[in-house]
């Protein structure tokens, strides 16, 4: 006969006082300096979440001081026109995020006298604001007890627990819901949260965990822990071109107001007339969610423009707009290529 698979025992489950202890007696020595763990305003809390929403760590840290100078206040956001919004956001992609968090500050002032609220119902009546990130206000600028659950500590939970359902299911994020409030203690749940985050950044990694050093390896319940968490089939990844023009007057470019995927951004204008016969001065791929795009520039003549959408810009003047990252990176490609300054004319300029 084959044997019951032997059950942990309740001594070694996940959520007791020696596992807690084990973890965070781990995390003194082995946590991540990272600027959002140094306060506990609850704006800046939720900038650092908004902009960890499908983004690393690595990506963020640049952008998170630079954000908190330029808008250091919930009302100095709202204040701020949508513009200088996406151009300090430039970069991070995901460009709703900046836009719900705009919005979200305007709400706050107006509905709350511009104090984020700590109670998470309050906190997801906000634009961009789900469940784990209004959980996560909570834990991390007023220290609540709330269970949270993100990519390291779903990959934790999935691993301890031995989840065999997939994590992007329905049935999936339920269990590990459940699981996350059944091991998040009543007392220090903002340390508790940023060790099993850390845990999962730094051993429980996605690939190669380092199982040997894990602290709480004896709590953990899968057999093949690099196996875990199952997931559901990505969707496939699709490939498109994209052919857009560089259209010169004197020291002006050509922009045009972006209407859907970079919306309130501006970006090179669309190839006009059908496939070119000249060869692009510029290329480059880039990807967005599950597209590979190639990114092809050619230069066009002046033609007549649409005024509703588009707009001359002194080349000057750039550094002010918002554009999107892969349409800045070519115009600076083609300033760099020509060695001109932006403070004359670039002779790629000429007409």
């Amino acid at each position: 006969m084959r044997r019951a698979r032997k059950q942990s025992s309740p001594a070694l489950s996940p959520g007791t006082g020696e596992f807690r202890r084990a973890l965070s007696g781990w995390f003194e020595k082995h946590s991540r300096d990272l600027p959002w763990r140094r306060t506990r305003d609850p704006y800046a809390v939720l900038v650092s979440e908004v902009m960890l929403q499908q983004t690393q760590v690595s990506a963020v840290l640049p952008y998170y001081n630079e954000w908190l100078s330029r808008f250091p206040t919930l009302a100095s956001l709202a204040r701020a026109r949508e513009p200088q919004v996406l151009r300090a956001w430039e970069g991070l992609g995901y460009y709703a995020r900046a836009r719900n968090l705009h919005r979200a500050a305007k709400l706050i002032v107006q509905k709350f006298g511009a104090e984020l609220p700590d109670d998470p119902e309050k906190l997801q009546s906000l634009p961009g604001v789900g469940p784990y990130t209004a959980n996560a206000v909570t834990v991390f600028a007023y220290n609540h007890s709330r269970p949270i659950v993100e990519a390291n500590t779903a990959r934790v939970l999935a691993r301890l627990f031995d989840l065999r359902h997939p994590i992007d299911s329905a049935a999936g994020r339920k269990i590990l819901w459940e699981m996350a409030a059944q091991i998040t203690p009543a007392r220090a749940p903002r340390k508790f949260h940023s060790a099993l985050m850390d845990l999962g950044a730094l051993v429980c990694t996605a690939r190669n965990p380092s199982c040997q050093i894990c602290p709480v390896k004896k709590f953990c319940r899968a057999r093949k822990p690099e196996s875990l968490p199952i997931k559901g089939r990505r969707a496939r990844t699709t490939a498109l071109r994209e052919s857009h023009a560089l259209i010169t007057r004197g020291d002006h470019l050509l922009l045009q107001k972006c209407r859907t995927r970079w919306r309130g951004m501006w970006m090179l204008p669309p190839l006009w007339r059908g496939q070119p016969t000249d060869r692009p001065i510029h290329r480059s791929v880039f990807s967005f969610t599950n597209h590979r795009i190639t990114l092809k520039i050619f230069r066009e003549r002046q033609r007549k423009i649409d005024r509703r959408q588009q707009r001359w810009f002194p080349v000057g003047a750039l550094d002010s707009i918002p554009l999107p990252s892969p349409h800045r990176r070519a115009i600076a490609t083609l300033l760099n290529a020509s060695g001109a300054k932006r403070s004359r004319q670039p002779r790629w300029l000429g007409s």
